[in-house]
């Protein structure tokens, strides 16, 4: 999905495939008032408010991004994703904005319009914390050894973090603090289709807008989610994070919050060297940002990256840290 340089640790698995699952079911609840959104009720607001992170729910979402199929940059899929997700924010309260931008179609070099979701909480708060992850999918399931070409769906990579944040979405009305959080779903990750292709379209281009103060805000922090789903959850010290001495502190900040919790899938130890979205915004947004993921996934770019490989539990561990670190107050 993304340039990673790993360092000595290899990931357990070389890939990962897609299958296309019936977005039919997807399409009428939108149409409905997403059933799949029953559980939050019927705003997905106040009610839910004081309750705890549910995993449960974060993977209903996730089946239910996933069952619109491929969301590569440009896609109907993608479009029918947005359409989803800005109607989900904004039941939660949240100012949300498509930050549209254009690329060029590495294969084709055609323009290929792209658009960045950023949900806002708490607007009127100068000072903010960023939360964010892609939710573009892989062209093609490059990794797979049987079918490189067949459907990629991208449950862990590509949906895991964004489920995560539309559960977390019910409780930010309630975040004390003087501190405002912008979800930042960026599009463009991994429009790939050879090794040489450009990653990281869109949130280069956020990261170009917030350091010529397009934005009007301040990010104290940034923390990227990405394939935090995996059913056999392993989340280590990121090195590219490591490696930045304003980010220390939060990455210190973060797995100090899990051990408090009781999550111990976020081990304190390093293991892999990233190159993600939070590359950009350290080197040109300059937001110190920290990246939360489990590299060590065998179905990473396979067709097998689907909801099954996913769980519950892990996605809930992952909210719970985050519900946690968010309501600590000032960092």
């Amino acid at each position: 999905m993304i340039c990673r340089a790993a360092a000595a640790d290899a990931p357990r698995t070389a890939g990962c495939r897609r299958f296309a699952l019936p977005a039919v079911a997807w399409l009428l609840a939108l149409l409905a008032g997403p059933a799949w959104l029953a559980a939050q009720g019927t705003n997905g607001t106040a009610a839910e408010t004081s309750a705890a992170f549910d995993g449960e729910r974060a993977y209903g979402y996730l089946k239910a991004i996933c069952e619109i199929g491929p969301r590569y940059s440009g896609s109907a899929g993608m479009a029918r994703q947005q359409e989803m997700l800005k109607a989900h924010f904004e039941r939660q309260g949240a100012k949300v904005t498509l930050q549209q931008f254009q690329a060029r179609h590495p294969i084709t070099g055609n323009p290929v319009a792209m658009a960045n979701l950023i949900a806002e909480f708490h607007p009127e708060r100068r000072e903010r914390i960023l939360l964010c992850a892609h939710y573009d999918t892989r062209p093609f399931p490059d990794r797979d050894r049987r079918n490189p070409l067949g459907t990629f769906i991208g449950a862990n990579d590509g949906a895991s973090g964004v489920a995560v944040l539309m559960e977390l979405g019910q409780f930010m009305a309630d975040l004390p603090g003087e501190l405002g959080v912008d979800f930042v779903l960026f599009d463009g990750e991994e429009l790939v289709y050879r090794d040489t292709d450009r990653y990281f379209l869109g949130s280069e281009y956020f990261s170009a807008e917030y350091a010529r103060g397009a934005l009007g805000v301040r990010y104290r922090w940034g923390v990227l989610l990405d394939m935090v789903g995996d059913a056999d959850l392993q989340i280590f010290q990121e090195r590219y994070s490591l490696s930045i001495r304003q980010v220390r502190p939060l990455v210190r900040s973060i797995w100090e919050t899990a051990r408090q919790v009781g999550v111990h899938e976020f081990i304190p130890r390093p293991k892999h060297t990233v190159r993600d979205d939070h590359v950009p915004l350290n080197q040109i947004a300059r937001i110190p940002t920290c990246n939360i993921i489990d590299f060590d996934y065998p179905h990473w770019h396979t067709e097998q990256d689907v909801p099954q490989r996913c769980s519950a539990d892990s996605l809930g561990k992952v909210g719970r840290v985050m519900l946690h670190w968010l309501r600590a107050g000032e960092k």
